[in-house]
C-alpha cells in the first residue's frame, strides 16, 4: 500500500542538519553567533552555496534565521535544496531507528522518492 505525505519542515535535529550538509557537499554546520547583515543570530550556522550570509538553524524552536535580501544575497532554491535534504535525512534517521529499511530514488523534477519498508 502506498501513502502520500506532505511535510512542513521544522529543522530540529542537529544530526540531520549535518547529514543534509554532507549530502549537498556543504561545509559542516558550526555552532555559534552569526552576523546576518544588521542582525546577529545564534544557533547552528549552515553556509549555503552562493549565499552571502549563513542560514542559522535554531533546533530548540525549529526556526531558521537568514537574510538573503529577497534572493539578491542567495538563491532561494539553495534553501529549498537544504530543506529537502534535511527532510530526507530526518526521515531516514527515524525509519532506521525503528528498524525499517529506506531506499531513495531521485525524480526527474528534482524531488526525492523515499520508500520505507516496515520491519525489513
Amino acid at each position: 500500500m502506498s501513502h502520500v505525505v506532505q511535510i512542513q519542515t521544522q529543522v530540529r535535529d542537529p544530526a540531520a542538519i549535518g547529514l543534509a550538509c554532507q549530502r549537498l557537499e556543504l561545509p559542516a554546520p558550526v555552532e555559534g553567533t552569526f552576523q546576518l547583515y544588521t542582525a546577529k543570530e545564534s544557533g547552528l550556522g549552515v553556509q549555503l552555496r552562493g549565499w552571502r550570509y549563513p542560514v542559522v538553524c535554531q533546533p530548540a524552536t525549529g526556526e531558521l534565521k537568514y537574510d538573503n535580501f529577497g534572493g539578491h544575497w542567495g538563491a532561494p532554491s539553495e534553501l529549498d535544496r537544504f530543506l529537502q535534504g534535511y527532510a530526507v535525512e530526518r526521515a531516514r534517521i527515524e525509519a532506521r531507528r525503528q528498524g525499517h529499511t529506506v531506499t531513495e530514488q531521485p525524480l526527474t523534477d528534482g524531488g526525492i522518492k523515499l520508500t520505507i519498508t516496515i520491519g525489513a
